[in-house]
This record gives structure tokens, C-alpha cells and sequence, in this order.
């Protein structure tokens, strides 16, 4: 991988040299069907044609391309020695003239791992089905180009397909004796440039919009995903919500859709969620329900819709100079595919899931030694690669909606308008944003850039309550804290909620205020003479980016009636803060896990439902004290059940509830009732065990040794699919046995034949909390490895597997100690590589805390002193 890095400053020296005026690519794909002759990778020829201009004739570059090999190399009509220029990532190029035509035919590998040009054989019908996937930097394994997003240029395309194949790309396309000739683009950048070809199952609607002008647009819309996944496509509901979405952002952004049509392809073996690229969208493909699934999926999708169409304009249309400023467009599109999911579908509530979903990833990377501003130093692209993260994403998003709050949503909407008109297909750094931004709102947008763009970490907000003798608030304050890595206290516009028992029992807010917070105390003075709270709510409706805190008796009230919340996003809030608290060594994992069992089956949002699913097994498997820690599953497994058969028949709760039966499962009597569901010898009023609902429960029989490889086998018959085979794999890597432990193992380290989707699924699998003896072995061969792993591998199998199979379930004090040894003897180590063990080695750590809080729980009557909460004071009045 080293040799295929780019460096920030090698993109700037280039781009100030080059400017591209047009691609011709053209790539024959014929290749992808039938034998492959010798033994090398099986490959594809790519012709490209690159014209542009250098502002110093007579000066050196050189263009990008990660291929086998390069048949030939023309410059401005001169034959080069593809073996001089060729060195297998990158073409040097000499003596530049000030218009150039450089030409290279290559031959580029098909890709397994999820990066250039994938190739997938459906183990269903044999049928192979290909897709391009770039960011940041991979376009270069498909043809030759300048791999840098401010180099934008217009691109053509064109492909040779097998015989009743069809090929999609970014324009709009036609067929003539085999080759596929498509319209070129405007000027894009070249991580976005896509071709998808295949037998795709392929449907088709259009979107039209009438401006107040009179102008007409007329958007052709169209939605793909393998045959085999055919009969479960409900591409109504996708063209419903990207209609709605088209709508919205019409209304909101005052500048067209300008790629023509709209494609979105379903694909197999996809390592992200999406990929914007212009007029041809691309998704994972299990945004596709085989089974039974819950609104909180659906929500999801929509909301990842949402997120790549945003990204037409916050992105595409207009697209950072480098990787520094990936927040102009992930944070823009998360926030504004919640933003639209809300304002524009029936999914009303998505700032509840926003505030409990997207925000926890976004809490736990701010905490990681990885931390960084959300405009990042980004020194190369492996620095970018993984800079695809909780800060750029959910808490760039985060900081967007306390923007709005801060200069209000007209004129938010406003910059953007004029930010599009004033850049488009341009490229753009953070000032040229605030700069819009200042124009519309009248406020310094400086000095906000400086508190939340450009430092990193997360500031924690608690509530000190003073009372009159009366039991009245006499003084209302909110305390701001910062960690000491990262001291920056910024400015919060807050609102705080005070709630209380209502006559019926209902806990419900009686006053609320918003406040600008600056500074480590700030008085809420219009909240002074209120009567006492119960609660006290600090970032009540969620407009800022914190962590919660409670005061002691708010922390009381929620362990003994958080249910009687009657608010979903004040739930929601308190869940979150709950579980950053736990996370924090502020309150005891088994606490955690009795709030849980005792209110989350009153719980009605049913994706809040099934994020405290999560949280529970991650309290048991990560933050329980070790000696507690089986009686702690024990518990979830138990309350699992229990909800599970009081669930009301056919409800989202109930399927809800299965899955994580199925999870926590580990008693005779729960894994016989899970292999009866699966052989029809019980059945649960209601409860349909669909195919993906059959895999969830033999997976956990297979953990323990009840289902063996035959019984796999069975399955993998009965679901002879794609999917069916991830699953299978998955299974297979998680029966209870040191051969096939070692077997898992040998198959992602030290060999490469599996595809990226074969190699999570076996990672997954491998990694078991209740196997933790199975695994200790492997704590020495992780470090011994994976110094090799990244330099062999691509970044994004190198990426999955120094991640997926970090010793975390191994005995913690010796990770610990091997991760420290390691970095210590590896400082010169690939910065990237360094990032992953330091945050396998932070969490680890954190782990080790919150086990220590639990254990302290298990002697201690009174936690809350001891873990320094602040409590709600009476004072004395005269």
C-alpha cells in the first residue's frame, strides 16, 4: 500500500501545475464471463485518453493507475516504454507541453475486495454481475487518471459488454453492436465516476417538477439489484422516497438536479452503505428485505436515500479541494438526509433515531486518542480512508443542526443556495462555506469555526439545581466540562426541560428554556422559581452536541420510571446519556442493564428499541464485571424472553424482541425453543420465522455446539443465495472448536481467496464473547501479524481485518500490554495502521474501567456519591 499513497502536498504541487479538460474512457469487460486463461488475476482492458494543460511547459507530473500492466503509453503522440514510465501505481510524464493528450492501455485487475471494479458470482445462477466503487481513491484500478477530487473534469464512457448484458454509468446511455456509448458528464470529480453492468433486474419510473417559472424538469429514474433479489425489491417505496427527496431539496436549495437522470443499483458484497455518484447511485444490497423487518429499517434506508441525494449538490456538484474538508459534504448530507427524512417522508421522527443512533457513533469516536477536528489534518489518503468516521459523519451532522439553531434555519438555507450558484462543479475549502454563511446571518462565523470546526472532543453538560426551603428552583445551573486531552468548552444554544409526575403517574415536561451556554456554569435564570423537578433535562430536543449528565435525583427518577417518559425524543435522550454514562465509568454496567430490562419493553420507538438491544449485550460483553458477567447475560437472555412472549403478536416489538432472543440466547430450555421454532415444533403466536429470522436463530445454536456443519449445510440448501452463504460462513467460523478457530483464521490472514463480504462474515463469526478461551491464543498472532496484513493487502481487507479481529474479548490486562508493546516497537509504523490499534487499545481500556465501576457495584450500597454525581441541593432561606 505504500507505493499507492498520494500525498496532500504531492495533490497540491499537481493541481497547481494541471488543469484536465476531458476523459475518454474505454473499458472491455467481455473478460468478466467464461474461463480465465493462466494463473494471474483475471483482468479487463482500459483505454484512457486524458486531455488537459500544464501551466509550465516542459514540466513533470505524473497520472495514476493501479493495474497488472500497461500495454502502452502515448503522450501528445509520443510512444513511451511502458516499463520506464510504469511502476505500478503511478505513469511518470516528462516534458509536458501546455495542451496535452496522454493515452494508456492497461490491463486492470477485477477486484473481490469491494474496491475498483468488483466482481460477483451469484452462487444462485451462476450469473456474475459487476460495479465500480472509488472513494477516495480507487478509480485509478479501473483507468488511468489524475486521482485527486479538485482535478474535476467531464467524463465519457464506453463499454464493451458480454452478450445480453447491461451497462449503466453516471450519464445517460445506448447500445450499438455490443458497446455501450454514454453522454458525458459535467465536470465531476473522479471518485464519483461509476459503471455498473451486469444482468441487473432493472425498473424504471420518472420524477417531474414544474418551476414557479414555468420551467420543467424531467428526471428519468431508474432502480436495479440482481434477479435473484428481484421478487423482494419494493422499488415503489424507493422511487417513493426519492421523489419525495427530489421535492425537498427543490424546494429547499433553488437549483436544479443537474446530472440528468437518476439511477440507484442494489449491489452484492458493497463495503459502505452508499456512494453518491452522480446520476447512478450505489447501494449495499440488504437495504433490499429478504425477511420480515422492522419501520426502523425502512426509516434507514430513507434516510441513506436522503444522504446520497444530498450529496448531488453537497459534494458533487460542489466538492472540496482535499480530503481536510470531507466534512462539506458527509456532514451536509448526514445532516440533511435526516433533515429531509423529516420534512419530506412519513418517517416524522428521524430526529429521534438521529439522536440515538448517529449521535452514540459519534460520542464514541470523539473519545478515541484518534479524535480529530472535523476539518482534519489529512496528510495522505490513507489518513482519508479513514477519516470515513464518526466525527466527519454523525458529529459533523450534529454540529450542523446546532448551526441552524445558532443562525436560524432561513439562514442556513439561504448560504447553502448561494454557496451552490457561487461554486458549482467547482471546488471549495471552509472559508468560502463561512463566508456565505456570514453574509446570510450577519454573525461571525469565525469565531463558531474555531470552537466546533477545528477542535476536537465533546464537551459533558450537568444540571446543579439549588431549592428554597419552598421546594422550589431557587438557582438553575448548566455545568460544561471538558477532558482534559481536549480542554476547548464551547458555546451551546441549549433548551433544559424540567419534568414531573403528572396525576396519572406520566412523567411530562412542565417548563422548558433555551439558553446560550458559554463558558463552566451558566445560569438558566428563566427557570428560577419554577416549582422542584423530578428531572432535570439538560439539551432537551437535542439542538447541541454533548454529552448529558443528570444531577442525583433526576438519576433516581430514571432508575425508577424512565418508562413513565412520555416524550419519544426525551426517552430517547436519557437512553443515550444513560449509556454514555455507562461507557464512562459513571454508572455501573449492571445498572445499565436493570434500567434496561425493566423499561425497554415499554419502549415504543422501535428503533430506540433495538439500539438498547445493542447496548445491553455490549454492556455484558465489554463493561460487566467478569465475575457478574454470566449472570448478567443470564438476565438479558431471560428478559428477552419474556418480552419476547409478551410482545403482541405480529408487532415490530415482537420481532424485535426475537432477534434479540436469538442473540442472548445460552440456557437448554431458550436454545431448545430457539431450534423448535426453527423445526416447527413451536410456534409464538404471530411470529412468522421467515429465512433471514431462520439464519438468526441457528446462529446461536451453532455458538453452542447444538447445530453442527451438517445442519449448516442443510440450511445453506434450503438458501442456496448470496445471502444464504454469508450467513452459513458466518456460522461456520462460530462453532465452539480450536480447529476451526484456527481454520477462520488461516482463511482471512493468511490467504486472500476469500471476497471482502466471505471475510467479514468469518471475521464476525470468529469473534464469539462466550468462546473468550478459544481465542486467547490469538492475542500473540494478532500483533505478530498485522504489520504484514497492511502491507499486502488493500486498505480496505487490510482495514476490516486489523479492526474486525482486535483481541478485545481476550483477557484485557494482556492485550493491553501486547498493544503497548507493539506500538512502542512499531513507531514508524503506517500512521493508519498505528490509528486502529490505538483505538482497539483505547477501547480495551475503557472496557477495563466500566468493569471496574461494575464491580464496585457489587459492594456498594450507594454508588452515587462514590461516583461523584452532583446532587440536587436545598438552600437555605432567611
Amino acid at each position: 500500500m505504500p507505493g499507492e499513497n498520494l500525498s496532500r502536498d504531492e495533490a497540491r504541487e499537481r493541481a497547481a501545475l494541471l488543469s484536465v479538460d476531458g476523459y475518454d474512457v474505454s473499458l472491455d469487460l467481455r473478460s468478466a464471463v467464461g474461463d480465465q486463461a493462466g494463473d494471474g488475476p483475471r483482468t479487463f482492458r482500459s483505454v484512457t485518453t486524458i486531455r488537459f494543460r500544464c501551466n509550465e511547459p516542459g514540466g513533470t507530473s505524473f497520472a495514476d493507475l493501479i493495474a497488472p500492466s500497461v500495454t502502452a503509453v502515448s503522450l501528445n503522440g509520443r510512444d513511451l516504454d511502458p516499463g520506464a514510465v510504469f511502476d505500478g501505481s503511478r505513469i511518470a510524464l516528462e516534458d509536458l507541453a501546455a495542451d496535452n493528450e496522454l493515452v494508456v492501455d492497461a490491463q486492470c485487475a477485477y477486484s473481490r475486495t469491494g474496491e475498483g471494479m468488483h466482481r460477483f458470482v451469484d452462487p444462485e445462477d451462476g450469473e456474475v454481475y459487476l460495479y465500480t466503487q472509488y472513494e477516495p481513491a480507487d478509480s485509478r484500478r479501473v483507468f488511468a487518471n489524475f486521482e485527486q477530487p479538485d482535478l474535476k473534469a467531464p467524463f465519457r464512457f464506453e463499454v464493451r459488454a458480454p452478450e445480453g448484458w447491461v451497462v449503466w454509468s453516471n450519464g445517460a446511455g445506448s447500445e450499438s453492436d455490443g458497446v455501450w456509448r454514454f453522454a458525458e458528464t459535467k465536470p465531476i470529480s473522479t471518485y464519483i465516476t461509476c459503471v455498473v453492468a451486469g444482468p441487473y433486474h432493472y425498473v424504471t419510473d420518472s420524477y417531474e417538477r414544474v418551476f414557479e417559472d414555468g420551467t420543467r424538469l424531467e428526471i428519468p429514474l431508474g432502480a436495479l439489484c440482481r434477479k435473484g433479489l428481484a421478487p423482494h425489491f419494493d422499488s415503489d417505496d424507493v422511487f417513493l422516497v426519492t421523489k419525495q427527496g427530489l421535492d425537498f431539496f427543490h424546494d429547499h436549495f433553488d437549483y436544479p438536479y443537474p446530472f440528468g437522470k437518476y439511477d440507484q443499483a442494489f449491489v452484492p458484497e458493497y463495503n459502505l452503505g452508499a456512494m453518491e455518484n452522480p446520476g447512478l447511485v450505489t447501494f449495499r444490497e440488504e437495504f433490499i428485505f429478504r425477511g420480515k423487518v422492522t419501520q426502523a429499517s425502512y426509516e434507514g434506508r430513507a434516510n441513506v436515500v436522503l444522504h446520497e441525494m444530498a450529496h448531488m449538490w453537497f459534494g458533487d456538484l460542489v466538492t472540496m479541494v482535499w480530503w481536510d474538508d470531507l466534512w462539506l459534504k458527509e456532514s451536509f448530507a448526514d445532516f440533511m438526509g435526516t433533515f429531509a427524512n423529516v420534512g419530506a417522508t412519513r418517517f416524522e421522527d428521524a430526529w429521534i433515531t438521529f439522536a440515538n443512533r448517529r449521535k452514540a457513533w459519534a460520542y464514541r469516536a470523539d473519545q478515541l486518542p484518534s479524535t480529530h477536528p472535523i476539518t482534519a489534518d489529512i496528510r495522505d489518503l490513507q489518513d482519508a480512508k479513514l477519516n470515513f468516521d464518526g466525527i466527519t459523519y454523525a458529529k459533523g451532522a450534529s454540529v450542523l443542526k446546532q448551526l441552524v439553531a445558532y443562525v436560524g434555519q432561513d439562514a442556513f438555507l439561504e448560504g447553502a443556495r448561494r454557496y451552490f450558484k457561487r461554486h458549482a462543479y467547482g471546488n471549495t475549502r471552509l472559508g468560502d462555506l463561512l463566508s456565505v454563511l456570514e453574509e446570510t446571518s450577519g454573525r461571525d462565523m469565525g469565531a463558531w469555526a474555531r470552537s466546533w470546526l477545528q477542535t476536537a472532543g465533546v464537551n459533558s453538560l450537568t444540571p446543579q439545581v439549588l431549592l428554597s426551603a419552598e421546594g422550589r428552583v431557587d438557582e438553575l445551573a448548566v455545568v460544561q466540562e471538558a477532558a482534559e486531552s481536549h480542554p476547548e468548552l464551547r458555546p451551546h444554544r441549549v433548551a433544559v426541560g424540567l419534568y414531573r409526575r403528572s396525576g396519572g403517574g406520566a412523567l411530562e415536561r412542565y417548563a422548558r428554556a433555551e439558553v446560550d451556554v458559554d463558558g463552566p456554569r451558566t445560569v438558566v435564570a428563566e427557570l428560577a422559581g419554577a416549582e422542584a423537578p423530578e428531572l432535570v433535562l439538560v439539551n432537551d430536543d437535542d439542538l447541541t452536541y454533548c454529552k448529558t449528565r443528570f444531577d442525583a435525583g433526576s438519576l433516581e427518577t430514571l432508575k425508577s420510571g424512565l418508562g413513565d417518559l412520555t416524550d419519544p425524543l426525551a426517552r430517547a435522550l436519557c437512553w443515550s446519556a444513560l449509556w454514555n454514562m455507562t461507557r464512562d465509568a459513571l454508572l455501573p454496567a449492571r445498572e445499565f442493564i436493570d434500567i434496561v430490562l425493566r423499561f425497554a419493553g415499554r419502549e415504543s420507538d422501535i428503533g430506540v428499541l433495538q439500539m438498547l438491544h445493542a447496548w445491553a449485550e455490549s454492556a455484558v460483553v465489554h463493561y460487566a464485571a467478569p465475575e457478574w458477567r454470566d449472570r448478567g447475560a443470564g438476565l438479558l437472555a431471560e428478559g428477552a424472553e419474556r418480552e419476547l412472549l409478551a410482545a403482541e403478536p405480529g408487532s415490530e416489538q415482537q420481532l424485535a424482541w426475537a432477534r434479540f432472543f436469538a442473540r442472548t440466547a445460552e440456557s437448554p430450555a431458550g436454545l431448545d425453543l430457539l431450534q423448535g421454532l426453527l423445526d416447527g415444533t413451536a410456534t409464538i403466536d404471530g411470529l412468522t420465522v421467515d429465512q433471514e429470522l431462520r439464519w438468526a436463530f441457528l446462529q446461536p445454536l451453532t455458538v453452542w455446539g447444538v447445530a453442527d456443519e451438517k445442519a449448516l449445510a442443510a440450511e445453506l440448501a434450503r438458501d442456496d443465495t448470496a445471502s444464504g452463504k454469508r450467513h452459513q460462513v458466518r456460522c461456520l467460523a462460530a462453532r465452539p472448536s480450536e480447529a476451526v478457530k484456527a481454520q477462520a483464521w488461516a482463511q482471512v490472514v493468511e490467504s486472500d481467496a476469500l471476497s471482502n463480504a466471505l471475510a467479514e462474515a468469518t471475521i464476525s463469526g470468529f469473534n464469539q464473547p462466550s468462546q473468550r478461551n478459544l481465542l486467547e491464543p490469538y492475542t500473540e498472532k494478532y500483533f505478530a501479524v498485522i504489520e504484514r496484513v497492511w502491507r499486502d493487502r488493500s486498505i480496505q481487507i487490510a482495514m476490516n481485518t486489523v479492526s474486525g479481529l482486535f483481541p478485545s474479548l481476550q483477557d484485557p490486562r494482556t492485550t493491553l500490554d501486547a498493544a503497548d508493546a507493539w506500538l512502542a516497537a512499531h513507531e514508524d509504523a503506517a500512521p493508519a495502521l498505528r490509528r486502529l490499534v490505538l483505538e482497539g487499545r483505547d477501547d480495551l481500556a475503557r472496557a477495563l474501567r466500566g468493569q471496574e465501576c461494575d464491580a464496585r457495584a457489587s459492594t456498594t450500597d450507594d454508588l452515587w456519591p462514590e461516583l461523584g454525581l452532583p446532587v440536587a441541593v436545598t438552600k437555605s432561606v432567611q
